[in-house]
């Protein structure tokens, strides 16, 4: 929290004396390396496993960690260990087989010792499951020769004979993760379709160092995967598609695709087939991709874009908004922003399934892109080039409408864009946005792992772990790697965690706040304090997860203070790690009162308050976020029920950077994203919803405004939560942006003419000529983009299929 009128001074001089990371007590010297010898698993494999599901059924038998070898499964790439993995995955009654919607009660670790594992059918992935393989020496799941199935790896499988009817509902399709695994689709005999991974997930959801080696053969039909939604690292070798993806929104970063091969396109929404050339990305239909980090060796076509060059966008987004069920067979690509690309000998770059005619079907924005013996940089399928490629860099380039200043009238472009000039503490050494990998500690022994259950806290869900929990962060902070067993840690005061910490989850291990001292929202209190203000040093948090119980509206869940230290970019970040603001059923006996039964769809509850604030970013601090998902719950996940649940704030951002945010915000009453006085920040695609409640309460209701957290003012007429406010901030760059407003009251009747929300982006008069915005997509509101509070940039015109782009906006 900063006074507006002292920021500047302030910052200027409490950067002068950040504190440096200290040493917990039981500490002699610093962490350091790795101790792994050359022989030695990976310590997630011999660490004491201890996690447990508090709120299962069964809550004493109920196993989280399953190691394949444990149930049979051999490694020894001549066994068909396809029935003792798929045993591991389901033992326990587990959420799945078409029989459970969704479920937090059941997580599961699943984890894959160093071997070939010879497979012969689908290994079909249940709800809440990390795949983990050994991260020093990543196994092998080798389809034989026999292999029947839609995919080696299948996260939302088909129920036989149910009419398409799958497993989980896609956009429900929560917490999935799958690492360090090598599949191998070589065996597979030529002509039979093949698929490495077949990836229908939502949110918190991700795929790390993950490699689909496939055949090189003339005329195979083998692809790395099929896509609906998370963040993504995966490389693949040679085969018919690199990857086909088809999906409302997704960031994939660090994607690599060498030898992808097809030839002639074919689309019925249906069935796929791209025969005789090579495609490294098959773009079947989406709202907006952001991809970040790509790199393509040696294929025919780098992205391949179905797009609906027959029907105008506009009657297509009527069509598809008096029958939503048929979104994923009408919509093409709506949008797609490609940043920090090299290519090299592939003749097309991109190609469109058919013209633009120099309006949409679809948005298109390159920036960063190297060619390297690339002729054709943009083209359409059998028809012209629209932009030449050869050896060259593609600084920036768009197609679509865009916009300038406070004008609010479009040009259409299909040529070069102005050029962000993106902060370098925001680039790597090569110029492009940096990035880094969720941290697995491959190199580190178990001895250099400490457990917080082993240390005394219980993580079951009712006993009040903050002094157990806070005393290990005390003891072992910057000389031990901080493991949290799976499980539900009840904490009543703040947690904090000094510079210097690493902290690893188990299947999202979850800290779960309550009790008197984060009741009250004139007074909020942090959850977890990250570093001291001013304090300067490595944070490291992977795989956990932030909760409350209710009431809760003056819990900040995460107030993070620390900043990286000189020279070390991304060093104080979060990986895989979310807030899910309500919690599970079973919770009712420590009073969570947030489930369907307290918290229906339109009531008020006032123990259905969850929250303050979910992130806030205070001034001095750095932060790089990648795959965290901010989320107040619209529903339960363990019942039945569409909830009435209420969350402030998302993500406060005060921070002069660096900031990176690759991730989503959901359903707070007055804002999902609020950059004040914030500087030097990259936002990846950002994934908001307005609350469907509003406008009953209208924001800030059922909370009141406090300035000292720079709330937006809410005058009459503004009835709905901002999806992104930008105050006095610069230097912000938004690639990729998909600001939903679905509902009024649980009401859709407003989407067909786009008011369900006037107003849902802003940008104020402090700020605009510091601000980039590529690749905005709406739905539902009205006025894409206001200055100044004032509506600027109208959904009139950017009608793309079900949303509205809008492909650029700057200010000069």
């Amino acid at each position: 929290m900063r006074h507006p009128q002292v920021f500047f001074v302030l910052s200027t001089v409490l950067y002068g004396c950040r504190v440096a990371s200290g040493l917990g007590t039981s500490c002699t010297a610093p962490l350091g390396g790795g101790t792994a010898t050359s022989i030695d698993p990976y310590w997630l494999e011999t660490i004491k496993h201890q996690g447990t599901s508090p709120f299962n059924p069964d809550a004493s038998a109920y196993q989280v960690f399953r190691n394949v070898k444990d149930f049979g499964a051999t490694g020894d790439g001549i066994t068909d260990d396809t029935a003792a993995i798929n045993a591991a995955m389901s033992s326990g009654n587990r959420c799945g087989d078409g029989s459970c919607g969704s479920s937090t009660v059941s997580p599961a670790v699943v984890y894959f010792p160093q071997g070939t594992y010879l497979v012969s059918s689908a290994i079909d992935t249940y709800y809440y499951t990390q795949l983990i393989g050994d991260a020093r020496n990543p196994p092998t799941l080798l389809a034989n020769s026999n292999f029947s199935g839609f995919a080696v790896i299948d996260a939302d499988p088909y129920v036989p004979n149910g009419g398409g009817a799958q497993w989980f509902v896609n956009q429900d399709n929560f917490f999935r993760s799958v690492r360090n695994l090598i599949i191998d689709l070589r065996q597979i005999s030529m002509g039979t379709s093949a698929i490495g991974l077949h990836w229908q997930v939502s949110q918190a959801t991700s795929l790390v160092n993950v490699v689909v080696e496939m055949s090189t053969a003339s005329g195979n039909t083998q692809q790395v995967y099929s896509l609906s939604k998370g963040d993504h690292n995966v490389n693949s070798t040679s085969g018919n598609i690199g990857i086909s993806v088809g999906n409302q929104q997704f960031t994939v970063r660090n994607l690599t695709v060498n030898n992808a091969n097809t030839g002639e396109y074919s689309d019925d929404r249906d069935k796929l087939m791209l025969i005789g050339q090579f495609v490294a990305v098959s773009g079947t239909w989406n709202w907006g991709f952001t991809f970040q980090g790509v790199t393509i060796n040696n294929c025919q076509v780098g992205f391949q874009l179905t797009v609906d060059g027959t029907t105008s966008a506009t009657q297509v987004r009527n069509i598809l908004r008096q029958c939503p069920t048929v979104y994923h067979k009408l919509q093409g690509v709506g949008s797609e922003v490609i940043i920090d690309a090299v290519v090299i000998d592939t003749p097309i770059f991109v190609q469109s399934s058919a013209a633009s005619n120099g309006a949409l079907p679809y948005s298109l924005v390159l920036n960063n892109i190297q060619l390297v013996n690339v002729p054709i940089a943009v083209g359409v399928s059998g028809g012209a080039t629209i932009l030449e490629g050869g050896t060259t860099t593609i600084t920036s380039w768009g197609q679509g409408n865009v916009y300038t200043g406070t004008s609010g009238e479009s040009t259409w472009v299909q040529g070069s864009l102005v050029s962000p000039e993106i902060s370098s503490v925001l680039l790597n050494s090569s110029g492009a946005i940096f990035g880094k990998g969720h941290p697995q500690y491959a190199d580190y022994s178990t001895s250099q792992i400490i457990s917080v259950k082993s240390q005394g806290a219980t993580g079951d869900g009712t006993t009040d772990d903050t002094a157990a929990i806070q005393n290990v962060i005390n003891k072992y902070a910057g000389c031990m790697i901080i493991f949290f067993d799976a499980g539900v840690y009840y904490v009543t005061d703040t947690i904090t965690i000094p510079a210097g910490t690493q902290i690893v989850g188990e299947a999202w291990s979850v800290i779960l706040a309550g009790g008197s001292n984060f009741q009250d929202q004139n007074n909020p209190v942090p959850v977890i304090q990250a570093g001291a203000i001013g304090s300067e040093g490595l944070m490291e948090i992977s795989d956990m997860l932030f909760s409350t119980t209710g009431p809760a509206s003056g819990a900040i869940l995460i107030e993070w203070n620390v900043h990286d230290p000189a020279g070390e970019q991304g060093a104080a970040g979060l990986w895989d790690s979310h807030l899910r603001i309500t919690h599970v059923c079973a919770c009712l006996a420590i009073g969570t009162n947030m489930q369907y039964s307290q918290c229906p769809a339109g009531s008020t509850n006032t123990a259905c308050q969850a929250a303050f604030l979910g992130i806030y970013l205070t001034s001095q601090s750095s932060a790089y976020f990648e795959g965290t998902w901010v989320w107040t719950a619209d529903h339960d996940l363990d019942a039945s029920g569409q909830t009435s649940i209420f969350t402030g704030r998302g993500i406060l951002s005060e921070s002069a950077g660096p900031v990176w945010f690759i991730g989503t915000s959901e359903h707070s009453a007055l804002y999902q994203y609020n950059l004040a006085n914030a500087q030097n920040h990259y936002i990846g695609f950002a994934q908001t919803e307005t609350p469907y409640y509003q406008p009953d309460p209208t924001p800030p209701a059922p909370y009141t405004s406090n300035p000292d957290y720079y709330d937006p003012s809410f005058p009459g007429g503004f009835d709905n939560a901002w999806a992104m406010y930008i105050q006095t901030s610069s230097n912000i760059f938004l690639f990729g942006a998909g600001f939903y407003s679905f509902f009024q009251n649980y009401g859709q009747t407003c989407l067909s003419g786009n008011t369900c929300q006037a107003q849902i982006f802003n940008i104020d008069d402090a700020s605009v000529s510091s601000v980039n915005v590529y690749s905005l997509s709406t739905i539902g509101a009205t006025w894409q983009l206001s200055i100044g509070e004032i509506g600027i940039v109208n959904e009139v015109g950017n009608a793309d299929g079900f949303q509205e782009t809008m492909t650029a906006w700057y200010y000069y």
